[in-house]
């Protein structure tokens, strides 16, 4: 009899460097500690989570032919029930095969069994078999595992080590092997013909086998039928020996199907029989209706036959058509993809996979409207289509994100070409009877597929891989693609015909018309990018990259490649019929590709990495759920700023109407066009007085639905806990999520609080997480002192193996008082301390709730010992005390000359805050210096004074660095300058490209390090105005540029503004300028051109770029006017009547021209060389160059058709001068320009 025991206890792991082989066993051996399974050796660092490293495990274990027991135990010891067999008559007749599956190892894996290794297998996330039979001997045994993690082998944190579970298989020597039984069902009249193939392995024996197919109905049955008997039929199939494959196909009347409303699920039982009498004839019905059923005879006991292996399968009746008109169609219906795409680490936990803490996702996830989950980008944890099946989730299942060319120095790209056969056989074998899955992802922005021709024929062959083992279609094959507007790309996706589109939504309707055969849906659409609770003012001015490494959870921070905002792909979706939907990046974040920063996890989701929701999360449940049944409003930011600062708010709800209300007076009613209006969130500006904001939801009829309130708050009086659930099971495995909140002492939540707790788990439950979602927060994830990120913290608390109390205590990190505790039973337990407006709460702020662990069955192979530890803080001593806010004040907002400067004033909270330290600066809406003010820090160290220079507005941000190197928390507030003057900036310091004031044509998009990106598709003009470059001016700029590709691009620099932008009036072409360099991501790398004309004086400039580039910043280099490159044309004074003025010389001079160029400084050490560029029709051209001091040299220019450079030694000539080039009776020249040079340089 077959049987299948986890395997995840009594485990050992070390930790080497790069380089130790097994040989070196005494290195590794001795640093061996105890390690609960599922493990991610990297997640306990979080300041080096990509550590190149080696993790070595190891399990001792006993082996005899009656079972398979951990090193200690008796081995004569009967060890059936220890195996998790299922019960049943032994096959005792034949020999078994001892099988280790291994659900994920990341990556680069060896085993060895008693010392010997069997072989690797390579990629981290495909579940892969180690046969371990033949190396087995009677008595103790050991397996031991080389994991290799070398960075960077991955764009996000992928974990390293054992980090699913492991299971022992054992199997009767005929048997069916591994993923062997493949169910697949076709809709028919009366309901569905059900298709069962099962592959067979034979052994020695020549006995006589059968398999028998039993169909139950499981729990929540709701017809008759279902309630007088869980069995449906029972099948027997006689089997010839030496049958390698055999396919049975049973009708099944009407059942009820598995949809994403009503996740129904059927429960397969495959047995494999050895019959004592062999029976003749083929497939026999033994039972297909109550009567027949009465017939039956048992499963496990007959006096004719053994039972050899019994497999169970849970499986769904489920009709699905993807169509390229109507999209996607499940059970009949259109179906829209409210997708999400989701990275596989489980936020504190990392990468080791606990099943309740995804469930946990997958609640979270449907309660913003996700129905749908793309596994980015690689194969699911097992568990994760288990749980996809059970809660009605349609799954895009993905298998790669690269294949042979590399994204990563050490990636799967090493091994792609020799096993990716091997890693899609373990990926389609293993979740091919997922009622869930309804596509097959083959990759993700694949590079190779727009390089050549060569992505073409491994898109073939991945298909073919597929194929071979969903061979009957249930899923369709697909492949997530950036590279949709190049040939070669769409030459792929014209091979799948089901094109997902990677931030492409706009070459939707371009393609449905050039590819009416192809299934369009967005595979990842969104990367707008947020930090839960962080405002960067005003939502009308994109920003990307702040000093506190935040981003804005207005919406107004967006990446280049992704949505302009967030209703932007919401509404792209919306208004695409024959779009089957997408999948956003990301419901949550995850860890590692921290863009736009160099942070630590990322920014993109809806929910932070603690799983707590930022305000986007409430846009898509707007947009996605249904109001009729659950309406919801939402406002935000929370309502806590400085006093008078222009505050945006916004409202989103899933109801046609909303109204805003501040200190209960309303700011005015908003319309909400869910279905075809282009303005999803209605927004208000706002000034900041404390009290409240509320939002009020309205349905058709005018009639409040749902309505939303947020207040001022002070300083954390009392800690706040909430539990999902006040009882876990005790079974090892159950986990309870515990939300830590911060309230005033009106208990008002303190929304931006950042206390350091401590959180003590006692009694039957473990501390296994603390998570607040802060990407710049490097505390541990496994400590046991935490602080709040703008207000939350999340603790996971995971059941042991036993019942009882579990009692969990939050309290301050540092202070040592008495405790003052209200301790109950319930969900939620506080501790309410009266505190003045700005100090902490006085004594020790205390809370705790206690909760409970239910008896429950216990899987033998649990490991459940694990606890959080003491880990000091990452950046601060014990006893720190964090700035919650800073709160800045003046008088007045507005300078003028008779008001030209105000004194401000900081206040910090709380009053007990640490460091004190403030910087300042005066910037514009985007962060970026502005001249518009002048700031002067006086000696409190918490005041300035703010003196107006110019006309304009402005920021005044005050910052901390909250006891770390980095800046950690902005505050602004805004100021005005009238009456000044008009403000100018120098081109000769670096203009940042993200401050042009004005666009035209593409998009333009805010890029990293302040740079303004430009739109692919078509050009696109920037517009920079004021640019003082004083009377002589300059014609050298230099261009700081990222370009993602080493093609060259073409860049118009403009004086004032072409036609074609649209301002009404013609600007001036000054240069055409090419720039290529080779491509290397997000590196700006700058270079200098020289341009035909010489800008002057205060100018607007506008430069347009025909392609995709990020301008972080140009500047022009400040010339000496002596040493300059001089224009014939427009630097001097001509005189004379015989020239003739052309583009961009003066040509045909004659007799008697005089060319005078005047304020040339030529300095101490002077000049000694002049380089003319000219041309001449004469023999000999003569000019005469005549100085201030009377000194006239003669330079006889040769000649020449074409123009020349041409360099002349001079007498060396000092200070100031006047210069002028007389061309004297007989001359016949043409002149372009001069340079003077200084002496001693170099020809």
């Amino acid at each position: 009899m077959n049987s299948k025991t986890l395997w995840n206890d009594n485990w050992y792991f070390a930790k080497t460097a790069l380089g130790v082989n097994w040989e070196d066993r005494t290195l590794w051996e001795r640093e061996m500690q105890p390690a609960d399974l599922p493990h991610d050796w990297l997640i306990y660092d979080t300041k080096n989570l990509y550590e190149d490293s080696i993790g070595w495990y190891r399990k001792k274990f006993v082996y005899s032919a009656s079972g398979v027991k951990r090193a200690g135990e008796a081995a004569q010891e009967n060890l059936r029930e220890q195996s998790n067999s299922v019960a049943g008559n032994a096959c005792t007749t034949c020999d078994e095969r001892v099988i280790l599956r291994f659900e994920g190892v990341y990556m680069d894996s060896s085993i060895y069994i008693n010392g010997v290794c069997l072989g690797d297998w390579k990629y981290g996330y495909s579940t892969f078999d180690w046969d371990i039979t033949d190396s087995l001997r009677e008595g103790e045994n050991e397996v031991a595992l080389r994991v290799v993690f070398q960075a960077p082998n991955s764009r996000w944190y992928s974990g390293a080590g054992i980090y699913r579970d492991v299971w022992m298989i054992r199997l009767p020597e005929t048997h069916i092997p591994l993923d062997g039984i493949y169910t697949s069902s076709v809709e028919t009249e009366n309901g569905y013909n059900l298709t069962i193939d099962t592959e067979l392995k034979w052994g020695t024996d020549n006995g006589n086998y059968a398999l028998e197919y039993c169909l139950y109905y499981t729990g929540d049955s709701k017809s008759s039928a279902e309630t007088a008997s869980r069995e449906i039929f029972r099948v027997k199939q006689p089997l010839d020996g030496g049958q390698e494959k055999t396919s049975v196909t049973i009708p099944v009347d009407n059942p009820r199907k598995w949809d994403i409303t009503d996740p129904y699920l059927y429960e397969l039982q495959v047995c494999l029989w050895r019959d004592m009498l062999r029976e003749n004839g083929s497939a026999e019905t033994i039972g297909n209706s109550a009567s027949q059923r009465t017939e039956q005879q048992p499963v496990h006991e007959t006096n004719s036959r053994e039972l050899c292996q019994e497999e169970h399968l849970r499986i769904g009746f489920r009709t699905m058509q993807f169509d390229p008109v109507r999209g996607f169609l499940l059970n009949g219906r259109k179906v829209r993809l409210n997708g999400a795409c989701d990275h596989h680490d489980l936020g504190a936990l990392g990468a080791a996979f606990h099943k309740e803490a995804m469930r946990r996702k997958f609640k979270l996830m449907r309660s913003m409207g996700v129905n749908a989950l793309r596994t980015s980008h690689n194969m699911p944890a097992v568990e994760v289509m288990e749980l996809a099946d059970e809660m009605g989730f349609l799954v895009l299942s993905e298998a790669f994100d690269m294949w042979e060319m590399a994204k990563n120095p050490y990636d799967y790209a090493r091994f792609f070409k020799d096993w990716m056969e091997k890693d899609v056989r373990s990926w389609i074998r293993r979740d091919r009877n997922h009622p869930s899955v309804i596509m097959w992802s083959i990759g993700n922005e694949i590079p190779d597929t727009h390089a050549d021709a060569h992505g073409q024929e491994i898109t073939g062959s991945l298909i073919a891989a597929v194929r071979k083992w969903d061979y009957r279609n249930v899923a369709p094959v697909t492949i997530g693609s950036n590279y949709m507007p190049w040939e070669n790309a769409q030459k792929c996706a014209d091979i799948v015909k089901l094109a997902g589109y990677n931030y492409a939504e706009k070459y939707y309707e371009e393609h449905h018309k050039k590819y009416p055969d192809w299934i369009i849906y967005g595979s990842e659409t969104s990367s707008v990018v947020q930090s839960r609770g962080i405002y960067h003012f005003p939502l009308d001015r994109a920003t990307l990259i702040e000093a506190d490494e935040q981003c804005s959870a207005l919406g107004n921070s967006t990446t280049s490649w992704a949505a302009k905002n967030t209703e932007y792909c919401i509404i792209m979706d919306r208004d695409t019929p024959y779009s089957c939907g997408q999948f956003i990046w990301t419901a949550i974040d995850y860890i590692g590709e921290p863009t736009p920063y160099q942070t630590k996890n990322s920014y993109f989701g809806q929910m932070d990495t603690a799983g707590f929701p930022k305000d986007s999360y409430y846009l898509f449940r707007a947009e996605w759920t249904d109001v009729k049944k659950d309406p919801m409003v939402h406002v935000y930011p929370y309502w806590d700023f400085n006093q008078g600062q222009q505050v945006d708010v916004r409202i989103t709800s899933n109801a046609p109407e909303v109204e805003l209300f501040v200190n209960g007076v309303s700011q005015g009613r908003r319309q909400i066009d869910h279905e075809k209006g282009t303005v999803l969130q209605p927004s208000w500006k706002v000034p900041y007085v404390p009290g409240s904001i509320c939002a009020v939801a309205y349905d058709e009829t005018g009639r409040e639905i749902a309505r939303q309130e947020r207040h001022s708050f002070g300083n954390t009086d009392h800690y706040v806990l909430k539990a999902n659930k006040t009882t876990l099971r005790a079974d090892g495995e159950d986990m309870i999520f515990l939300e830590i909140a911060a309230e005033d002492k009106d208990g008002h939540p303190v929304e931006n609080a950042s206390d350091y707790v401590r959180v003590t788990v006692d009694g039957a439950g473990r501390l296994v997480g603390l998570d607040n979602g802060d990407s710049t927060d490097y505390d541990a994830y496994k400590g046991t002192v935490r602080k709040l990120f703008q207000g939350k913290l999340l603790a996971m608390i995971a059941a042991k193996t036993i019942p009882g109390e579990i009692r969990v205590t939050v309290e301050d990190a540092w202070t040592a008082t008495v405790s003052m505790t209200d301790e109950t039973g319930a969900e939620t337990a506080t501790a309410v301390v009266e505190t003045p407006d700005n100090t902490a709460a006085a004594g020790h702020r205390t809370a705790t709730v206690t909760l409970q662990a239910v008896e429950a069955p216990i899987r033998p192979g649990v490991c459940a010992t694990e606890e959080n530890r003491e880990y000091p803080p990452a950046f601060v001593d014990p006893g720190f005390v964090p700035v919650r806010k800073l709160e800045m004040s003046a008088p007045y907002m507005r300078l003028t000359p008779e008001k030209p400067y105000v004194l401000l004033h900081t206040r910090i909270y709380p009053m007990e805050a640490t460091d004190r330290k403030l910087l300042w600066s005066i910037t514009d809406a985007s962060g970026i210096p502005s001249p518009v003010a002048k700031l002067e820090e006086l000696e409190d160290g918490e005041s300035i004074r703010i003196t107006g220079v110019s006309d304009g507005s402005f920021q005044v941000r005050c910052m901390t660095c909250n006891g770390t190197t980095n800046i950690k928390m902005i505050s602004q507030l805004d100021f005005a300058v009238e009456g000044m003057g008009r403000t100018f900036h120098s081109p000769y310091e670096p203009v940042a490209g993200i401050s042009y004031v004005g666009s035209f044509g593409g998009d333009v998009s805010r890029g990293v390090e302040n740079s303004a990106g430009t739109d692919k598709a078509q050009p696109t003009g920037l517009v920079y105005e004021a640019l003082d470059f004083g009377e002589f001016g300059s014609d050298e700029i230099t261009l700081s540029i990222f370009a993602n590709d080493n093609d060259p691009h073409r860049i118009q620099i403009w004086k004032g503004e072409p036609e074609e932008s649209g301002s009404g009036t013609q600007g001036t072409l000054v240069g055409e300028i090419t720039y290529q360099k080779p491509g290397i991501w997000e590196v700006f790398q700058p270079d200098t051109f020289v341009l035909p004309r010489r800008l002057k004086g205060v100018t607007k400039l506008t430069i347009v770029s025909e392609d995709k580039i990020f301008l972080k910043e140009f500047h022009f280099t400040r010339q000496e006017k002596a040493y300059a490159r001089l224009s014939a044309l427009t630097d001097g004074v001509t005189y004379g009547d015989s020239f003739v003025r052309t583009g961009d010389a003066v040509e045909q001079i004659g007799n008697n021209v005089s060319f005078e160029f005047t304020d040339m400084n030529f300095g101490e050490a002077g000049t000694d060389s002049i380089v003319i560029c000219g041309r001449t029709p004469l023999q000999q051209n003569t000019i005469q160059l005549r100085f201030t001091d009377g000194a006239t040299q003669v330079l006889p220019f040769p000649h020449s058709e074409e123009y020349r450079e041409l360099r002349f030694p001079l007498e060396r000539v000092t200070g100031e001068q006047n210069v002028t080039f007389v061309f004297l009776p007989g001359c016949n020249f043409d002149f372009k320009w001069f340079r003077f040079e200084k002496s001693g340089s170099e020809e």
